[in-house]
């Protein structure tokens, strides 16, 4: 189901909110029916995160052993069907498409909401629908769409950004960890799937508690080593995980440890080891993941600011709100500028997912900003511990450490577009032309 209508990252304020310059125009009969779709979803989710996802619940939530409140995701599955949103009907799911998926993704950004739904929706369930044997997908999919079932990627060498063809290109850049290192396969006769993995991956988002690890691993060849993608289960001997602390622990990682650990190949032996295939679908997965983590940034932002704003309303300061100065009115101003761009940012990416890793920039910029301001602007307090100011800061850097930095998310993107390719020369060029 494609959206091009008023359905990308809303802001906080009406639940339908304002459409932006870059939102196209209805198209058609259903553009009404859609719009009302993510009315639903954005209400149905702010009004269930606001009561179950504050601030003292995800703290808590954090600490338990999966790292976030396995109750409220049963209930997001339940209510909504949230982890199933992009999923088929024929597996289980809701049958949405990516717009979907970013409107939810822009609510539990707003919240900090810890959850498996980026590792697990965002990564895995992509990556299966599109390089699974219709048994895989059959076996798999329906448990990822019910919540019994949550995912991680293993990625060697905490490269997930360029695994995903964010900031270099999959198939020309990226070797999975290069030969002596990351995670190997060899085949075998001793195990039903036929592969043994040996090695390790390390930052892997939600690896701690997922029952499913899709870990990139080589299976040699030269001159390049082929790198594809297998299943793991979560129990499987030979597997070791070790949860790791991270500067944001609503998102949660782990080093994940292969010794011989009994695997099985995604997708058909005759297709899937070529390795072009999975080249593709890590290049297509990656611009669908930079879409909903943009979308959760524009989330996180507008909710900071939204915070930031109620604060210098109600600051006195030599007798007066500090938000009636001039300087704060100016800052805040500028904030509202970048969101409201990198918003509309969002929205496009989640139709036109070529332009995601442009988006992704630009809404970790502006979630970046805003973060370090309403630590600024709440003064003393908003370098406590006890204030969610410092949460935003966290998820900003975090998100950036992961799936960023932004300006080789920017340089990726120019050289897709050609823009450091050579200039023509004039009259010398033609000439060698002619020649």
């Amino acid at each position: 189901m494609a959206d091009c209508g008023a359905g990308g990252p809303d802001a906080d304020g009406p639940a339908e909110g304002p459409r932006t310059a870059l939102d196209p125009a209805p198209a058609g009969p259903g553009t009404d029916d859609l719009t009302a779709l993510h009315t639903a979803i954005r209400r149905t989710l702010r009004e269930l995160l606001g009561k179950r996802a504050t601030g003292p619940r995800n703290r808590e939530a954090v600490g338990t052993p999966e790292g976030y409140d396995s109750g409220l995701w049963a209930a997001l599955a339940g209510e909504l069907g949230l982890p199933g949103l992009g999923i088929a009907e024929e597996y289980g799911g809701v049958g949405c498409g990516l717009p979907e998926l970013a409107v939810a993704a822009a609510e539990t950004g707003r919240a900090l909401l810890p959850s498996p739904l980026l590792a697990t929706a965002g990564l895995v369930a992509p990556l299966i629908t599109a390089l699974g044997t219709p048994r895989q997908r059959a076996a798999l999919l329906p448990g990822i769409a019910d919540a019994s079932l949550t995912c991680a990627f293993a990625v060697p060498g905490g490269a997930l950004s360029t695994a995903l063809g964010l900031v270099a290109d999959t198939a020309a850049d990226w070797a999975g960890g290069g030969r002596a290192g990351g995670v190997q396969a060899r085949r075998t006769t001793a195990h039903p799937g036929g592969w043994l993995l040996y090695g390790e991956a390390d930052q892997v988002l939600d690896g701690h508690s997922a029952g499913l690890l899709l870990v990139a691993a080589h299976t040699g060849g030269y001159p390049r080593s082929r790198t594809l993608l297998f299943l793991v289960p979560g129990d499987a001997p030979g597997l070791t995980r070790t949860r790791r602390t991270t500067l944001d622990e609503s998102r949660p990682q782990a080093r994940v440890e292969l010794r011989d650990c009994p695997a099985g190949l995604l997708g058909a032996a005759d297709t899937a080891e070529s390795g072009s295939a999975v080249a593709a679908a890590l290049a297509a997965t990656g611009a669908r993941a930079a879409a909903l983590v943009a979308a959760e940034a524009v989330g996180a932002a507008e909710s900071a600011l939204r915070r930031t704003v109620e604060h210098v309303k109600q600051r006195q300061q030599f007798g007066r709100p500090i938000g009636s100065f001039q300087a704060v009115k100016h800052r805040l101003a500028d904030l509202y500028v970048q969101v409201r761009a990198a918003r509309a940012a969002a929205s496009w990416a989640a139709c036109h997912t070529d332009d995601a890793g442009l988006a992704l920039a630009q809404a970790l910029e502006a979630l970046r900003t805003v973060a370090s301001e309403t630590v600024q602007l709440h003064g003393g307090i908003g370098f406590t511990w006890e204030h969610d100011a410092h949460l935003f800061f966290k998820r900003a850097a975090a998100d950036e450490l992961l799936f960023g930095p932004v300006h080789r998310l920017r340089a990726h993107a120019a050289e897709r577009a050609g823009l450091f390719s050579p200039a023509d020369d004039g009259p010398s060029g033609g000439e060698d032309t002619a020649r």
